[in-house]
């Protein structure tokens, strides 16, 4: 994955590619603890962060 990760960021700060087909939530990157504690109960699959 890491590979392909720089690609990817980059293909969803254009727009190209939809990142909601993969993250389903998005917090602030200050409520990161929050995201990884959400993933590991299983309330959700994967955590977007933003800026």
């Amino acid at each position: 994955m890491r590979k392909y990760l720089p690609q990817l960021i980059d293909l969803i700060r254009r727009r190209e590619i939809d990142p909601g087909k993969v993250f389903d939530l998005t917090l602030p990157l200050e409520d990161a603890a929050e995201a990884y504690r959400a993933m590991d109960e299983r309330r959700a699959i994967k955590a977007l962060l933003t800026v």
